[in-house]
């Protein structure tokens, strides 16, 4: 019964249905913010709501008796335990938060899509790539505001009068938001030199760290993407392999 239940979960039909529940639910969470459809079809909402909670849990359910104690050996399974358990916590006593956090089930839509469950395996997987590049982030910002501090906390206090608050502009100039006409240009007025350290910045940080952490993520998701088809390529090898060894015993018994 266990087999026959794994196999109707892992149908199409099933994986899709479910996908499509996941998007409806997000769109009646949405409808709940609205006070004005609230006052008027809140009691239908709410019920719609609840009827997709049901869907959730008996999804779960069916997938703990078909997979036993194997099912938190996925962490894809404990993800979606999570999220859904979210929604079971009552409302009120200082849990409002915890309520406000059921629109998550909509991140059920990566765990039942391949193509999404594979772009997150990469950015994770990519993770420890980016810590490096992450550390080296933060040794060139902090070089920089300390640089930054000393050259124009004196002009503009309320850009770079502190540590933190150069960091913060830096940021934002790493970012390319408003940075020329918002922050360099006015600098330069006072400080014409002052695109010898913006620039080479600009440079550095934007142009090329960042690119190491796209570049980083590209790489895993093309890792994990190959991995998955020699998965499958063995997978299929495999079945190939015992269906010639099922059609050679036939052969056998008949000699």
């Amino acid at each position: 019964m266990r087999a026959r239940l794994a196999a109707v979960l892992d149908r199409p039909l099933t994986r899709y249905t479910i996908m499509g529940v996941i998007l409806f639910n997000a769109v009646i969470l949405g409808l709940e913010t609205s006070d004005s459809i609230m006052a008027r079809f809140g009691w239908l909402i709410v019920a719609l709501d609840m009827a997709c909670l049901a869907v959730f849990v008996a999804e779960l359910g069916a997938k703990l008796v078909a997979h036993g104690a194997r099912f938190f050996r996925s962490g894809w399974n404990i993800f979606d335990f999570l999220v859904v358990g979210i929604a079971l916590v009552p409302a009120g006593q200082g849990l409002a938060v915890l309520r406000a956090l059921r629109i998550l089930r909509l991140m059920r839509v990566v765990s039942v899509a391949p193509t999404l469950r594979r772009v997150v395996e990469g950015f994770v997987s990519a993770l420890p790539g980016m810590g490096s590049v992450f550390l080296l982030m933060g040794v060139i910002f902090y070089i920089s505001s300390v640089i930054a501090t000393k050259l124009f906390s004196d002009s503009f206090p309320e850009w770079f009068g502190t540590l933190g608050a150069s960091a913060y502009s830096l940021f934002q100039i790493m970012t390319l938001e408003s940075w020329s006409m918002g922050i360099v240009r006015p600098v330069m007025e006072v400080h014409a030199q002052a695109w010898l350290f913006f620039v080479p910045f600009i440079l550095i940080t934007t142009f090329a760290v960042v690119n190491l952490v796209v570049g980083l993520i590209v790489n895993s998701m093309q890792e994990a993407h190959a991995e998955e088809s020699n998965a499958a390529t063995e997978d299929y090898r495999d079945e190939v392999i015992r269906r010639l060894a099922a059609i050679e015993a036939r052969l056998d018994e008949r000699r």
